[in-house]
C-alpha cells in the first residue's frame, strides 16, 4: 500500500512489488521532495508517540505531519503493547504520508531482542565460548522471529571488534580477540539473523554489523578512545570480520564506530565508509550512525566546528543516516543543500540506499508486527530450552585439579557463597523481567531433596563491608563443598532493567577498569572460603577476563560462566553436577596482571620478551623482573570432564605453489570414560617473512562430539587466503618459505616454492 495521496488512481510504479528493486527506488527517489529526502535520513523513537500508554493521532500528526521517517527505534515493550505502538504507527506513515513510506524499525538484537519479555541468551562473550557456529546461526534465528514479530525490520548486531584489551567494559559484547574467530561467528550470526538470500522475509531481519572499525582495542581500554595501529592492524586484524560480513554474509547496513583510528574519526572516514566499504567490498546497504556519533565530530572529536559541518562531513564520507535525532543531518543539512554548499546528489545516494533495504526488506508489502504469532514465538518453549543449550556450551572449565567436578548431586550440605550467586546477571542490551535461573535456584533444583543448601552472600560486587564474611566462612566451614559465585554486574541487572541503575554495574558499554582484579573483596572472601579447609569451587560470572593469579593457583575448581543468560543458572548446575560434559573455549586470553595488557595469543615474536628468564618476587629475573610474560589462561583453553589425544597430523602435499591448497587431517580420539565435545583447533606459523607475523594464527577450528572410546579423522583445507600477508609494498601476497600447522599439541610442516 501507499500513503493516501500516492494511491490516487492508478498504482506508481514503486508500489510494484513485481518490478525490480532498483527501477523502484528510482522512481520514487523521483517523487521525493528535498525535505522529504532528508527526513529518511533520520530515526525517531516509537516510545515517544505513547501517551497513556498508546499511540495518540496527536502525538502522530505532531510528531510527523505529512513526512515519513528512515528508522523507528522500537517501542521496547511487552510483545502485544510493543506490536499495538509499531503498528499504529506504521499505519500512518503508510496511509497519511504523502508518499507512505514506512519506516526500519530497529532494535538492539547482540544476544537476544532487547525488549521485554523476549529471550535472554548467553551473552556475546559466551556465544563465542561455545566455538559452535551452527547454535549461534540458531540463536539469531530464533532472535530474528521474536523481533519481526512484533514488528522490527533491523537489528543493531552483530558486534564484530576485536576485543584486544580487556579492561574495555565492551569486551562482553564481543566475540573474542581473534578475527578469524570473531570473523566466523559473525557470518554465522548474520545468516541465522538475515538469512541466506538476496532478500529478507518476514522471519529475518536486516543486520548491522558494529563497530567499524577497531572500537574493541581503545587507548588504555577506555570506550570511545583512538585505537593505534596504522594500516596493516587495519587490513590484518580490524577488516577481516566486516569484510566477511558484507561479501559473504551480504550485510544490509554497517554502524561505524565512536571511535578514531589514525587521527581521523571513523563517522567521518571516508577511507573506511566509501573506498573500503563500498568501492573494493562492493556494499550496497546503507550506513547508520551510531548513536550521538555524528554529533560528536562537534562535541567530542572536534574536527567540526558546528551541527552543520559534522553533518557535512558525515555525508560526504559515507554515512547515510544519523540516529537518534537531527543533529547534523536535519535543518542544518536542508540549509547547506539549499546554498550549494553540499551536493543535492550526497543526499539523493544516502537516501537511495536507505529506500533499497527498505524495498529488500519487504516494507512496503507489510511493514506491520503480527500479534498473533508474536504471542507464540517470543519466549517460546523451544528458544527457552535453546537459551539453556547455549549456556551448557558457553560455560568454561578452566581448572579441575583432582577431578573435583563433577559434583554428586547427593551431597549431605553444600555452600553456595557470593555477590553473584542469588542474583542472575542478564549482561548488557538486555531489557526483561527478573525471570532469569539464578545460579543459586539452579543447584537447588539440581541437588537431591536430602541435599542441604546453604546460602550467603559474603560481600558485595564492589562494597568494601565485610559485615557477610562471617556468615559465609561458617557456611562453608560447615559444608562438604563450597561454590563461590563472583564476578560483576553489568548494566542490565536482573529486574532494574536497561542502565536504570548503573550503581551497580562493573561492566558494560562506558564501564571501564583500570584493575582486572575481581572488583571489591571478592578476592579476600574466596580466601577466607579456602582457609576453612573445605573443598572450594569458584564460579566466575561477568563480563570481562579477570586476572586471578592466587585462585588459580590455590582453589582446585574455576568455571567461567560469562552472563549465561536467563537459563544460566540451570546450565551452570547441569555443568557443575556432570549433567553436561564441558566443552567451551576460552575466546580472549586472561592475563596474570593488568600489566600483562596486551595480552592477545597472536602477538609478533618480539613481543613476548628477549632474554626469557621469567622473574618471580622471591627470584627476580628478566624481561618482567617479577613475572612472567605468559598468560594465566591462553586463548582456546578449556577442559572437559573426559580426555581427548591427537595423533596422526598429516599435511598434504609438504610443497606446493602459492596458488595451491593444503590438506590437514588429524586423530581426535576420546580416551576418558564420558562423551564429550571438542574444539579441534588448527593454527599456522609462517615460520620466515618478509614482514613480522604473529606466532601463531586460528586458521581453522570445528567442534566434534564423540563418545568414549571414539575416534574421528577431522579434515582442514587451507587456501592462498589463509597464507599471504600484506607485504611492504601493501600487496597481499603468498611468500615462498616453510609454514608450520599445529593441532592439538601436535605440529607438521610445508612449503611454498616459487612458481
Amino acid at each position: 500500500m501507499a500513503g493516501s495521496k500516492a494511491r490516487a488512481g492508478s498504482r506508481l510504479p514503486y508500489q510494484e512489488a513485481s518490478l525490480p528493486v532498483e527501477m523502484r527506488v528510482r522512481d520514487l527517489l523521483a517523487r521525493m521532495t528535498l525535505a522529504e529526502k532528508i527526513r529518511q535520513m533520520s530515526m525517531d523513537d516509537a516510545a515517544a508517540f505513547i501517551q497513556d500508554g498508546a499511540v495518540t493521532a496527536a502525538t502522530l500528526r505532531a510528531r510527523l505531519g505529512e513526512q515519513s521517517i528512515g528508522c523507528l527505534q522500537d517501542p521496547r515493550l511487552a510483545p502485544p503493547a510493543s506490536a499495538a505502538a509499531t503498528n499504529a504507527i506504521q499505519r500512518y506513515l503508510v496511509e497519511q504520508t504523502r508518499l507512505g513510506i514506512p519506516a526500519l524499525v530497529i532494535s538492539e538484537c547482540l544476544h537476544g531482542h532487547m525488549s521485554v519479555d523476549a529471550t535472554v541468551f548467553p551473552q556475546a562473550i559466551g556465544l563465542a565460548s561455545t566455538w559452535n557456529p551452527e547454535l549461534v546461526q540458531r540463536l539469531a534465528a530464533a532472535t530474528a522471529r521474536e523481533a519481526r514479530a512484533v514488528g522490527v525490520a533491523q537489528a543493531l548486531a552483530p558486534d564484530l571488534d576485536l576485543a584486544r584489551d580487556p579492561r574495555g567494559g565492551r569486551v562482553e559484547e564481543t566475540y573474542g580477540e581473534d578475527p578469524y574467530l570473531v570473523e566466523r561467528l559473525g557470518v554465522a550470526y548474520i545468516r541465522g539473523m538475515q538469512g541466506a538470500g538476496s532478500t529478507v522475509d518476514r522471519q529475518h531481519l536486516v543486520c548491522t554489523p558494529k563497530h567499524f572499525a577497531a572500537h574493541g582495542s581503545p587507548e588504555a581500554g577506555m570506550n570511545l578512545a583512538p585505537v593505534a595501529g596504522g594500516v596493516r592492524d587495519l587490513r590484518t586484524l580490524y577488516l577481516p570480520p566486516f569484510q566477511a560480513a558484507i561479501c559473504e554474509a551480504g550485510a544490509l547496513s554497517l554502524m561505524p564506530a565512536y571511535s578514531e583510528y589514525e587521527g581521523v574519526p571513523a563517522s567521518a572516514n571516508r577511507l573506511l565508509l566509501t573506498r573500503i566499504l563500498r568501492e573494493e567490498w562492493g556494499f550496497r546497504g546503507y550506513v547508520f550512525a551510531d548513536y550521538g556519533a555524528v554529533s560528536m565530530l562537534h562535541t567530542f572529536h572536534r574536527t567540526a566546528h558546528d551541527a552543520a559541518e559534522a553533518g557535512r562531513q558525515a555525508l560526504a564520507a559515507g554515512m547515510d543516516l544519523e540516529a537518534p535525532a537531527d543533529y547534523g543531518f536535519g535543518a542544518s543539512l536542508l540549509e547547506l543543500v539549499g546554498k550549494g554548499l553540499v551536493p543535492v546528489a550526497q543526499v539523493d545516494q544516502a537516501v537511495t540506499r536507505i529506500l533499497r533495504v527498505k524495498f529488500l526488506a519487504g516494507l512496503f508489502e507489510n511493514p506491520y508486527a503480527e500479534p498473533q504469532r508474536a504471542a507464540k514465538v517470543v519466549h517460546s518453549r523451544a528458544h527457552q530450552r535453546l537459551a539453556r543449550a547455549v549456556a551448557q556450551e558457553a560455560i568454561i572449565l578452566l581448572k579441575n585439579d583432582g577431578d573435583l567436578l563433577p559434583l554428586s548431586p547427593r551431597l549431605r550440605r553444600l555452600a553456595v557463597i557470593g555477590p553473584n550467586a542469588a542474583v542472575w546477571q542478564a549482561g548488557d542490551y538486555t531489557l526483561t523481567s527478573a525471570r532469569g535461573v539464578t545460579p543459586l535456584d539452579g543447584i537447588r533444583a539440581a541437588v537431591s531433596k536430602r541435599t542441604e543448601v546453604v546460602y550467603a552472600e559474603g560481600c558485595g560486587h564492589h562494597q568494601l563491608e565485610r559485615d557477610g564474611f562471617a556468615a559465609a566462612v561458617a557456611a562453608a566451614a560447615a559444608s562438604e563443598v563450597a561454590i563461590v559465585v563472583i564476578g560483576g554486574s553489568s548494566m542490565a541487572l536482573a529486574g532494574t532493567g536497561w542502565g536504570n541503575d548503573e550503581r551497580t554495574a562493573t561492566c558494560g558499554e562506558g564501564f571501564d577498569c583500570t584493575e582486572l582484579t575481581p572488583p571489591g573483596l571478592q578476592d579476600e572472601l574466596v580466601r577466607a572460603i579456602q582457609a576453612t579447609g573445605t573443598p572450594t569451587v569458584v564460579v566466575l560470572i561477568h563480563g570481562r577476563p579477570y586476572s586471578i593469579p592466587w585462585m588459580a593457583e590455590h582453589i582446585p575448581a574455576i568455571v567461567e560462566a560469562w552472563y549465561p543468560g536467563e537459563a544460566g543458572g540451570h546450565a551452570l548446575a547441569d555443568i557443575l553436577f556432570g549433567k553436561v560434559n564441558p566443552s567451551g573455549k576460552l575466546p580472549i586470553t586472561v592475563p596474570r596482571s593488568v600489566g600483562h595488557v596486551p595480552a592477545f595469543y597472536n602477538h609478533k615474536p618480539s613481543a613476548r620478551g628477549y632474554y626469557h628468564r621469567p622473574g618471580t618476587p622471591e627470584k627476580p629475573g628478566r624481561d618482567y623482573v617479577f613475572a612472567p610474560p605468559t598468560p594465566l589462561y591462553e586463548f582456546g583453553h578449556g577442559l572437559s570432564y573426559t580426555t581427548f589425544a591427537y595423533s596422526a597430523l598429516q599435511v598434504q602435499p609438504p610443497r606446493l605453489f602459492p596458488a595451491g591448497l593444503v590438506e590437514v587431517s588429524v586423530e581426535v580420539e576420546n580416551t576418558g570414560g564420558r562423551a564429550g565435545q571438542e574444539v579441534v583447533q588448527l593454527y599456522l606459523n609462517d615460520v620466515v617473512s618478509s614482514v613480522t607475523t604473529p606466532v601463531k594464527v586460528l586458521r581453522r577450528f570445528t567442534k566434534i562430539a564423540l563418545a568414549p572410546g571414539e575416534r574421528q579423522t577431522v579434515r582442514f583445507t587451507l587456501g592462498p587466503d589463509d597464507l599471504q600477508l600484506l607485504d611492504v609494498d601493501g600487496r597481499w601476497v603468498v611468500e615462498p618459505g616453510q609454514f608450520d600447522v599445529l593441532v592439538g599439541g601436535l605440529r607438521a610442516s610445508f612449503e611454498v616454492v616459487a612458481d
